[in-house]
Formats: C-alpha cells, structure tokens, sequence
C-alpha cells in the first residue's frame, strides 16, 4: 500500500500570496481608506490655512501642521496595502499641492515669507500639470517621480520650519530652507521633462 502523497504546493497561506492577490480594491474604487484619508486632508487644509494666516507661528499652528504633513505618508501606505486607485492618484497629489502651495501663500500674506519663492513653486505646478495633460494626450504616461516625493517633503518641512516657534526668529535658517524648497521644485520639474523625453524618444531634444 503506498501512501498518496499531498500536494504541498495547494496549501499557500494567505499570507504568502502575492501583494496583487491580496489587495482589496482596484483601480476603479473610490470609497477607500486611502481615499478618505486623501479627502479628509483636503477638507482639513482650509482651517489649517486660515490657522496660519491668523495666528501664524505658535506650537497649536505646527501641531495641526504635522497632523496633515504624517497623514500624507499614510494615505500612501494604506494604497499600497489595498491596491491603488485611479481616484487616489488624481487626489493625492491635489491635496500635496494645495497644502504646499497655500502653505507658502498663507505664510507670504502675513510677510513671513518673500512671494518669490512662492510664486515659483506655483508657477511650476501648474507649467507641470499642463505638461503632463500634453503628454498624456500623446500617448505618454509621466508617474510620480521620486524627486517629486521628496519635493513634497521639503515644501511642507520648510512651512514647518517657519512655524515653529522655536525656529520662528531664525531668518536666515527659513530662507534656507524655503529656497531649499524652490530648488528642489525645480530640479524635480527637470527630472518629470527628462523621464518624458526617454518614454518618447521622438520628441525633439
């Protein structure tokens, strides 16, 4: 009599299978943590906002700040867990661009930042967003960079920077770290044309 022998291959644990097996939503969902995250930083930034442009520096203003700089890396975390969605990739750089921008637009209205450097970094959000609609008419699709997450990060750290108090009196540190920002800005506004250019080598150089 010989013993059958068993399949060890048919009994993967749930937890072995592939990321793709296991996430929860795809890419036509909407209603997602990650999502509700994404809108619930978008409906918390007009308060924050108007925090910063009334009350300015103080320890309540970078605590609400830090609350909406974390929970950008959260809603990332929970789309990677439950699969991304179209609607997330559309949201979370919206809400990334707002709070940055009008971070920096808040704080230049109260005169604790130049509206240079401000005017800027808008000036490239926007030349980037028109950019991108061109090239993806086109055929090219242009990810988000990893430049542009640290552009990100360096934006909302520089915002921070000026308001906490106890960097609020140190001028020259905030205008490091805002011209910091701008140039990152830029430099990753390079790196979206250069990766553009090498998914479309017929475009002109």
């Amino acid at each position: 009599y010989e013993i059958p022998k068993r399949d060890w291959s048919s009994d993967v644990c749930s937890s072995d299978l592939p990321a793709e097996r296991l996430r929860r939503f795809g890419p036509g969902a909407i209603r997602t943590p990650a999502n509700l995250v994404t809108v619930g930083r978008l409906v918390a930034a007009v308060p924050a906002l108007l925090l910063i442009l009334r009350v300015g520096s103080s320890w309540w203003t970078v605590a609400v700040w830090f609350v909406l700089s974390v929970t950008d890396g959260l809603d990332g975390w929970l789309a990677r867990r439950d699969g991304s969605t179209r609607a997330g990739a559309f949201l979370d750089p919206l809400a990334d661009k707002f709070l940055a921008i009008g971070g920096f637009t808040a704080l230049a209205l109260r005169g604790d930042v130049a509206w240079l450097p401000v005017v800027i970094m808008a000036g490239r959000e926007a030349v980037i967003s028109l950019y991108r609609s061109y090239e993806g008419r086109r055929g090219v699709s242009l990810p988000a960079r990893q430049l542009g997450k640290w552009k990100t990060f360096i934006q909302m750290s520089a915002i921070g920077f000026v308001l906490l108090p106890l960097t609020a009196d140190l001028g020259w540190l905030q205008l490091t770290v805002t011209w910091a920002a701008v140039a990152l800005t830029v430099v990753s506004a390079v790196d979206i044309v250069v990766a553009a250019r090498r998914r479309n080598p017929e475009v002109p150089r």
